[in-house]
């Protein structure tokens, strides 16, 4: 496992991380022997960093998360999350100090190495969106909570508008930033084109890497679609709503198959590996988020990651499939 330094927090952080969330869903509803024994195996191959959230399972995640780790007496890095509800917004200073207190007691830790917001961000502020003015509340609570020991870094998701996205990232406040990209929509990475359907990330990933923030690079395999298939796992969710690709997450599916070349000429045993790889090997990823399902889909993402970034010519093949061809839809 190669580790990387996540931006001006210094932390070395696994190439892979692991993925506490309801998608993949180990940590939320899959048994706790197999939850116990998929995390001491990450560990053992090398992962080190954890993310999970109070969303995730209405903190059954946390739950389950710190348990193992306690049982484990394992020494990782953990990262959490904030998320703000309408009833908030008038309080969001004490509503953050809330939530990481009861994300602690939750985890059974003393201090979060990781806390970000996760609300989408935008200009103007509606019932689930932070406008970019709100943040100056959340970044003056996460501070007090770090005089105070409970919380080490700082970060946000990146959802919401890219311009405001861009904004805050230039604004040197915050360590991190999580951002989508994967083969299905890469433009955190690569230029956009006239004409592209989704979501224009607008460069996100240098953008941030610029101004000294870690990137978390999530929804590797598009919430699963980029298996090519459209079985679930049981312990995983069985609908997963798209995050900056297609309305369906069927027609994500459908279009992974796009990818399918990867596989047909040897490149790639399948379409997970080529979503792995193509993500691990872009410049200025501090890790990858991988949602896990089971201790089998663990082995095979580290196995996946340990071959390589993709050679650079068959990259550029993806970028025409992934990018150029968009106009033509």
């Amino acid at each position: 496992m190669k580790y990387n330094v996540c931006g001006s927090t210094g932390l070395r952080v696994s190439q892979l991380g692991f993925g506490c969330g309801a998608v993949g869903g180990l940590l939320v509803r899959g048994d706790y022997p197999a939850m116990r024994q998929a995390v001491a195996r990450a560990i053992e191959l090398g992962i080190n960093y954890f993310d999970t959230a109070p969303l995730y399972g209405n903190g059954q995640s946390e739950v389950n998360l710190g348990a193992v780790l306690r049982e484990l007496a394992a020494d990782v890095l953990v990262g959490s999350k904030v998320r703000l509800s309408a009833e908030d917004m008038n309080q969001i200073g004490p509503a953050v100090v809330r939530s990481v207190e009861a994300s602690l007691r939750r985890l059974g830790r003393s201090y979060i190495d990781l806390i970000q917001v996760h609300n989408h961000i935008a200009y103007q502020r509606d019932h689930e969106r932070l406008a970019i003015g709100d943040l100056d509340e959340v970044l003056t609570a996460f501070e007090a909570l770090q005089r105070q020991g409970k919380v080490r870094f700082w970060g946000l998701t990146g959802l919401g508008e890219s311009a405001a996205l861009r904004q805050i990232t230039a604004g040197g406040r915050f360590h991190t930033i999580q951002v989508p990209y994967n083969l299905l929509n890469p433009s955190a990475a690569l230029p956009a084109p006239g004409g592209f359907p989704f979501q224009d990330y607008e460069l996100l990933i240098e953008h941030a890497t610029q101004h000294g923030m870690g990137v978390i690079v999530i929804r590797v395999l598009a919430g699963g679609a980029l298996s090519g298939s459209l079985e679930r796992h049981p312990v995983a969710a069985q609908s997963v709503a798209p995050i900056a690709t297609n309305r369906t997450y069927d027609a994500d599916v459908a279009r992974a198959q796009r990818f399918a070349f990867l596989v047909e000429e040897g490149i790639v045993g399948n379409l997970v590996e080529a979503a792995i790889r193509f993500v691990s090997g872009t410049a200025g990823v501090s890790t990858a988020l991988i949602g896990i399902s089971s201790q089998e889909q663990l082995e095979q993402a580290v196995e996946y990651v340990e071959r390589g970034p993709l050679p650079a010519d068959v990259v550029e093949r993806i970028k025409a499939v992934a990018m150029q061809d968009e106009v033509r839809r």
